[in-house]
Order: structure tokens, then sequence, then C-alpha cells
């Protein structure tokens, strides 16, 4: 491939951004398939007994802990071989599941199916966020964060509510085989015949930043190899930047609420009396509210910077959680779900913009995967901890309210501990010509 040739923006590669924004929905169907059904099945299929919390939550703590752990070597992956490789064997590995949770006999199958989920999510997800990230502009990267997050979690949402359909129509066994064989064969397809590998465009950036440097200079962080290890970068994403860590807590704290939403809302509603299609639409108006408000919430930090979304959404989506408990009936559940979606929308793009503003881009791959690798971990922590807490008091309500306040105190965090990411709002100093290597991380 011709590095001369490469330009970089939305329209520029319009063809590539499209096919990657059907890679993630495809994406977001495959784990959306799991989030009506499955929990409702729970009971009914596998023989849990009603109260069961920590092991309906086990299927989720294996997911993040499998997730977190992909994302962490998809990064990585990505920067040796490229990031279609990657994307590849992601959808390869998501072959077996829908048969296995049509198969299953008891519920260690859907856990084991589960763990294949987390693997497929890693290396897919990851791969559509990190390939945009390369053939787009730095002054885009929230409308890019945002259009794959709409994507994605329209893709969950819509699942949640064509399964639930799909379930009552066919059987829930043969409804979810039938839907995730179609998700995954195409997604495949589209993945060998269409999809470009985008690790170029990242080498030639990097290129371009040394012979002349951004007018802008991200506040990148400082003495920080120009390939730094493994180890390297784990140490200044988790704790050696002190925004890089806020961001990082920040962005496991809110993978509470996607697992109270996974494994507990749908037994929450169902023990008030809601119906599976009323759950799939409940829960579905999560994922639209998520998923389309990212239409406008990451082009907003594009011109506000990523600070204030970021705090705002992690405050707003907690008090989303605290008021499912707060009243009852379809209307109130699905107004509350709808705020704390669009809290979620506030702050799920931006904290990933963040990432991408201040790591350059010879290691940007490997800081997104680790910062997803602490997101998703947040799946493994947070199913325990809700388990835990709804285990000990037998109530599902107590899990909601551990949820908000979590949400409320990692918002306060990131206020206190981080700053303005984006370069064009707060840019670093001109550097002296003899410590600017040092400050470009090189």
């Amino acid at each position: 491939m011709n590095m001369d040739n490469l330009r970089y923006g939305v329209r520029e590669n319009i063809g590539q951004v499209t096919h990657q924004l059907i890679q993630v929905m495809l994406v977001g169907f495959a784990i959306g398939m799991t989030r009506t059904v499955i929990p409702v099945m729970a009971e009914s299929e596998f023989g849990l007994e009603r109260g069961s919390f920590m092991m309906l939550a086990s299927f989720v703590v294996a997911f993040g802990a499998v997730k977190a752990v992909m994302n962490f070597v998809a990064g990585r992956w990505s920067e040796r071989i490229g990031r279609r490789p990657v994307l590849l064997w992601g959808w390869v590995i998501a072959l077996p599941i829908p048969v296995m949770i049509w198969y299953a006999p008891d519920w260690s199958w859907i856990v084991a199916a589960t763990v294949l989920l987390g693997v497929n999510q890693g290396l897919c997800w990851s791969m559509t966020q990190t390939a945009k990230l390369d053939i787009t502009r730095a002054e885009e990267r929230g409308l890019t964060m945002g259009l794959n997050e709409f994507s994605g979690y329209v893709g969950v949402a819509l699942a949640g509510i064509l399964t639930a359909y799909a379930a009552e129509w066919l059987g829930a066994r043969n409804g979810l085989l039938v839907f995730g064989m179609g998700v995954v064969v195409t997604a495949l397809v589209l993945t060998v015949f269409w999809v470009k590998d985008t690790l170029p465009w990242a080498v030639a950036e990097t290129a371009a930043h040394k012979a002349a440097p951004p007018q802008n200079l991200p506040r990148y962080p400082r003495g920080i190899a120009e390939r730094p290890t493994t180890s390297e970068v784990f140490a200044v994403m988790s704790w050696g930047d002190r925004r890089l860590f806020a961001i990082c807590q920040a962005g496991l704290v809110e993978k509470f609420v996607d697992a109270l939403v996974w494994a507990l809302f749908p037994v929450f509603l169902v023990g008030r009396g809601a119906s599976l299609t009323e759950i799939g639409w409940i829960v579905g108006v999560y994922g639209f509210a998520w998923g389309g408000s990212q239409l406008f919430t990451g082009r907003l930090s594009d011109h506000v910077g990523r600070l204030w979304p970021n705090v705002l959404g992690m405050w707003i989506c907690g008090a989303g959680v605290a008021m499912v408990v707060l009243g009852t009936g379809t209307l109130w559940w699905s107004v509350s779900a709808g705020v704390a979606g669009f809290g979620m929308a506030l702050l799920y793009p931006n904290l990933s913009a963040a990432v991408a503003d201040i790591t350059p881009p010879a290691w940007r791959g490997s800081a997104i995967g680790i910062y997803r690798f602490w997101r998703d971990l947040g799946y493994a922590i947070g199913a325990l901890a809700l388990g835990l807490t709804a285990s000990l008091t037998g109530a599902a309500e107590a899990a909601f309210w551990f949820v908000a306040i979590s949400m409320f105190a990692s918002g306060g965090l990131v206020l206190w501990l981080s700053e303005e990411t984006h370069p064009r709002l707060n840019p670093a100093d001109p550097p002296h010509p003899s410590t600017f290597d040092a400050g470009m991380g090189h």
C-alpha cells in the first residue's frame, strides 16, 4: 500500500467507515442476542432457583473477565499483525456460540458460550473502534467514537427486541440459533471480502507526527519510549498518569450499569409481572437511548471537550439507575432506562476519545486495549458485586442502589483527577526542540 496516498477523515474514507459501522452493529447483535432471553431462560430452561443471584451473575462474570483480557491482547496483536486479521479471528471464534446455546443441557454450557462471546467481543469491538480511529482525523475523534458506539449499541438494543420475538415465534433455543448463525456468518463474509486493514494509516500518522508535530500538541504522557513494552503501557495507563487512571476507573465502574441491565434488570422486571416482550422493549429503550444519543454526544465533545460530558454522564446514568426502584410500571421503567442510557451516551464515546486524545498513534491501539481491559473488567467485578449485594439482602433493589452510588463516586474521581484532554481546548505547551522527543513519548 502506498503510504503517500493515504487520506484521513470520515468523508475521505466513507466506504471503510461504513463497513466498520456494519461490523460493530453485527458485534452488537452478537452480544444483544443474550440480553433478554437468556436471563429469563435461567429458571424456565435450566432450573436456576428464583433468587439465585450469584449463579445468574456467573455468565456475566465469565464474559467480563474474558473480554477484558482479550481487549488487552487485541490491542497488542493489532499493532503486530494488523487490525483485519484480529477482526477475522474474532468472528471465527464466534461460530460455535449459537449452537452451544441451542444445545445447552445445563447452565454451565451458557457460561462456556459466554466465554467465547467474551473473546469475540474483545477482538471484534476493539478492532472496529481502533480501525476507525486510524483512518479519521484527530478533530473527528468524538464523532468517530459516537458513530461507532451508536451503531454497536443500537445493534445490542435491536437484537434484544428481535430475539424476544424470535423466542416467542420459534422457541427460545431455535430463535437464538437462527438469529445467531445469521449474524456470525454475515460478519465473516463481510470481513473476508470488504474490510481493509487500517494499520498502515496508524504507521503513516506516526511518521507524520515525527516529521511535523501537530499545531495543537496533545498532552501525551511524558517519559515513555517510542515503542514501549506491554508492561510500560499498562503501567502508564493504569496508575502512571492520573488522567488515564481516572478514565480507566470510570470505564470500569460504568460497566456496573451494563452488568446490572444484563443480569438483574430482566429478572427484576419478571418479578414485577412484566412479559418477555415488555422486558425486551424496556431494556431496548436503554440501548436505543444510549446508542442513538451518541450520534451527537460524541460530536458534542469535539466542540466542548471531553471532561464535562464524562463527569455529567456518570452522574446522569447513576440517577437513571436509582430511578428504576423509585417507581413502578412499564412507562416509569422505560423512562428510567432512557435516562440511564442518555447518561451512558454522554460518557461512553468520550472516555475512549479522551484516551485517544492523549496517547500517541504508535501505541494508541495498545492504550485503547488496556483502557478496554479495565472497562470490561467492570462486567466481572460489577456482576460479582451485584450478585453478592442482591444475595446478602435477598432483593435485587439493593444492587440498583449499589450501582447508583458507585457511579456518583466515580464521576467525582474523574472531576478531581482528570483534566480536559482535547488538544484544541487544552494543548500542551510548545516543547523546546531538545525536549520534544520526550514530550511526544519518543
